[in-house]
């Protein structure tokens, strides 16, 4: 059910239409829908790195499989995929009854150039991350940095590597196994884009998708038109649009109780609250590997000690944190960044909050009296800010000082990657293989923290070649204890995701991604 057979994984869960055509007779058709989102603003399709930037892209844009609200990855632009015993040769089938909006057919030429300029490391997409071991290697480029070390970069480890076969179908010859190519072409910047727009995204922009992007402010909002040749399910509104309500969780609740908004893209535990008794709103809830981490950089002082980095996750009531911040809709992390729910979890010995230890950790590190640290967050949305103010309170009973440094979120992500010390969220992902190569692997280019062990790196290429969940789980095991003695996080919890959208509104499934399908609700007459 990993998504190396369609039909092994239809076959499982009884889906027959993986496209949603099913009920289409049964939704109401017309009108417009307003959900509150922010509109931040967008610098390429395969650089998306948010929810929130990959929604307003992917009501136009779309991507070659789907991974579904049950974590099972289905073919979307493709019609099938094989893949050889070995995992190392995906061969992907591509619809052949799939058109651009300007009229042209969708083919093997518009996939391979897409995967290849994803896996260019001069254009800076994430998707880099996650080829890297079996589609791109890294390589020495022969220079030195300022420190007078090598200077990697990454390639296609060879020209044949991703490879039209026919005007359909498209061929990954990689060098090492990899059970998670479905997965991939789902993250959110893989974004299947016209070629001849270059990577450049806004209003009239060509695409697969049930939407024409009609008008994009940042900031304010994005507006959209249904297309009426689309080649999937829906739509069935006329129009559609994102409207920005800011980072004033109360200006949200507002917009809803007015009807401003049919809908929120998110919302929190605090705002749940506040508007579940509305007589026209109804709540969502989805079990997610949705996280924030508090992230040091093991090459900067005070981190660059490992024994700095095991002190601040033993100063963690994770409880606490849950119940303060989420008001207990969460469940407890254990530093590794690998859920419960991932299916190659391994349960390690538990431990929790260990003052003593903690403080002769740092002691035997050369803080016997603790130090002083800024700690950079963001004030949207407010759970985040709230996590560090209670991550903060807690690190002072190991007498860790923790100077908050609340930035407006388009500041929090130009220094995001080069603070010593900050709180990052992170959305979900179906695979802990997946989280971790995006996040942890060295040089990838969402590694915040710049975290670079060889040892970890290894053990995660073997596990992204083992099929079997409970094989794959047993190196998992070795990741997650790495991770604990010697990772760069401080992981408190799970959390449960949520939001609220107008009863009117039909057809509303809450992703576990955040992810906004327009073209698969309705608004139902008055």
């Amino acid at each position: 059910m990993l998504g190396l057979s369609a039909v092994l994984a239809y076959e499982a869960v009884g889906e027959i239409d993986p496209i949603g055509t099913a009920h289409a007779e049964e939704m109401p058709k017309g009108g417009n829908l307003r959900i509150g989102m922010r509109c931040m603003e967008i610098k390429s399709p395969h650089l998306a790195d948010f929810a929130e930037r990959s929604n307003v892209i992917r009501q136009v844009c779309e991507y070659l499989t789907f991974t579904g609200r049950d974590n099972i990855t289905r073919p979307y632009l493709l019609e099938k995929w094989e893949v050889s015993d070995d995992l190392k040769t995906w061969t992907l089938h591509i619809r052949k009854d799939v058109k651009w909006h300007s009229g042209r057919p969708l083919t093997a030429d518009d996939v391979v150039w897409n995967l290849k300029r994803v896996s260019d490391p001069a254009v800076g997409s994430s998707v880099l991350g996650l080829f890297t071991g079996y589609l791109v290697e890294e390589y020495d480029t022969g220079e030195k940095d300022k420190d007078g070390k090598p200077k990697k970069s990454s390639r296609l480890w060879s020209d044949k590597a991703i490879e039209k076969v026919d005007d359909h179908t498209v061929r990954l010859n990689a060098f090492a196994p990899q059970i998670a190519v479905p997965e991939h072409l789902f993250h959110y910047p893989m974004f299947i884009i016209d070629p001849a727009e270059n990577g450049v995204f806004g209003p009239g922009s060509n695409g697969t998708g049930p939407f024409e992007l009609v008008e994009f402010t940042v900031g304010k909002s994005a507006k959209y038109k249904a297309r009426t040749d689309y080649w999937g399910s829906g739509p069935y509104l006329d129009t559609f649009e994102f409207v920005d309500l800011g980072d004033n969780p109360g200006a949200q609740i507002a917009a809803m109780a007015s009807r401003q908004v049919d809908g929120l893209s998110e919302a929190d535990a605090v705002q749940i609250n506040a508007m579940k008794n509305f007589p026209h709103v109804a709540v969502h809830k989805v079990d997610t590997t949705q996280t924030a981490v508090a992230r040091m950089h093991p090459d900067q002082k005070p981190f660059n000690d490992k024994r700095v980095r095991q002190a601040l996750r033993l100063a963690v009531d994770h409880d606490k944190v849950i119940q303060t911040v989420l008001l207990g809709a969460g469940t407890s992390a254990e530093d590794h960044h690998v859920s419960p729910t991932h299916p190659e979890y391994a349960a390690l010995p538990k431990y929790g909050k260990d003052v003593d230890k903690a403080k002769k950790l740092l002691a035997d590190a050369g803080y016997p009296d603790g130090f002083e640290i800024d700690m950079v967050t963001r004030p949207d949305p407010i759970w985040e800010l709230n996590t560090v103010q209670v991550l903060a309170e807690q690190f002072k009973d190991i007498g860790v000082r923790i100077n908050i440094k609340s930035l407006p979120s388009a500041q929090y992500w130009d220094v995001w990657t080069s603070v010593p010390f900050s709180l990052t969220a992170w959305g979900h992902r179906p695979l802990g293989i997946m989280t971790l190569s995006l996040a942890y692997r060295s040089n990838a280019a969402w590694n915040e923290s710049n975290y670079s062990n060889p040892e970890f790196d290894k053990l995660l290429i073997e596990a992204e070649g083992i099929l079997d969940p409970k094989q794959r789980s047993l190196v998992m095991a070795k990741i997650e204890a790495l991770m604990q003695d010697d990772g760069p996080i401080v992981q408190p919890f799970w959390r449960i995701f949520s939001t609220v959208m107008d009863k009117k509104v039909t057809g509303f499934k809450l992703h576990p991604s955040q992810y906004i399908f327009a073209n698969e609700y309705a608004v139902a007459a008055a």
